[in-house]
């Protein structure tokens, strides 16, 4: 498989907006493929050479245009368009199942790709877990795939981290899996250097570098489950609230990236953090149809407080 800068490669997408584009000018051809005008001449020159018929014509209605009855070679995929299409479909999807249609039909795009481009959209397709997704936060292709490739070899891997102030560090961890949640790309693993279960967000790795040394990820593991309820803990600011409503009352409202529901004597209690007190008071907290009273921590307090607040003066006579 040619790569994606090589003459061939640009030749063939020049084929491609000719096709898709008649009439496009020389100069927007180089826009289109990144190269210079004379480039961009010469790719069309290559088409010639391997005797696919392109005219050109000068003025405001000119360009290049294919003949008519042209053949077309088979649709062909690079290796980024190829991961774009599987991390689109994830993104789309709540599970892998062979009877959905786009499932199935992603399937059988793979299967046509050539060895090495279908091989990593395959490992893609297998080592990512998708859960409902409502927001797109697209990471980069080729990280995605260097993480993905890590998790089918389980090879222990130096992720290069930019956290959400800025601040980047480099972390070795244990790459389990990658999970499609809410339309974010999350790396569940094991972190070495806190030696603990770790999210991060796909979209905020800079770089991966796989080592030789190898892991094991823990038996039985479900990556949506465990990624849920570890993004309930290990957040800046903890978290405790007393509901006063049974345990089996109150689950169904509380998702486990808010903490850890347990019965208490008067109904239930959670437990966990947050980076967002704000946001967990406001869309979480708010949506909960029980009594409540927040134990714990300060943060959240402060916000339940000011959430309380603006909703008592919405409703207060004027």
């Amino acid at each position: 498989m040619p790569s994606e800068t090589s003459p061939t490669a640009r030749a063939l997408r020049a084929l491609e907006v000719l096709q898709t584009r008649p009439g496009t000018t020389a100069n927007e051809l180089a826009d289109r493929l990144g190269v210079t005008e004379r480039a961009a001449r010469r790719y069309v020159e290559i088409l010639r050479e391997a005797g696919i018929p392109v005219s050109s014509a000068r003025g405001p209605h000119g360009g290049y245009r294919l003949g008519r009855g042209t053949r077309l070679p088979p649709v062909s995929f690079t290796q980024t368009e190829a991961l774009g299409l599987v991390m689109a479909v994830l993104d789309s999807q709540t599970a892998a199942d062979g009877d959905d249609l786009v499932d199935t039909a992603l399937g059988k795009v793979i299967r046509a790709l050539p060895e090495d481009v279908g091989r990593q959209a395959a490992a893609l397709r297998e080592h990512a877990s998708a859960a409902p997704d409502r927001y797109a936060a697209r990471p980069d292709t080729a990280v995605t795939s260097d993480l993905v490739a890590a998790i089918a070899a389980r090879r222990r891997v130096l992720v290069t981290y930019r956290g959400e102030s800025g601040s980047e560090w480099v972390a070795e961890v244990d790459p389990w899996a990658v999970v499609v949640r809410y339309g974010r790309w999350y790396l569940l693993c094991h972190s070495h250097r806190a030696d603990a279960v770790r999210t991060y967000r796909v979209d905020r790795v800079r770089a991966v570098e796989q080592s030789d040394r190898g892991f094991e990820p823990p038996a039985g593991l479900d990556p949506v489950a465990t990624l849920e309820e570890h993004l309930g803990t290990g957040w800046r600011f903890t978290t405790r609230v007393v509901f006063d409503a049974p345990l089996a009352d109150v689950a169904p409202w509380v998702g486990a990236q808010m903490g850890r529901l347990e019965a208490a004597d008067d109904g239930c209690v959670l437990v966990g953090s947050t980076r967002n007190p704000q946001m967990y008071a406001q869309e979480w907290l708010a949506g909960v149809p029980f009594g409540f009273r927040v134990e714990g921590g300060p943060e959240l307090r402060a916000a339940v407080g000011a959430l309380a607040e603006r909703l008592a003066a919405a409703v207060r006579e004027p």
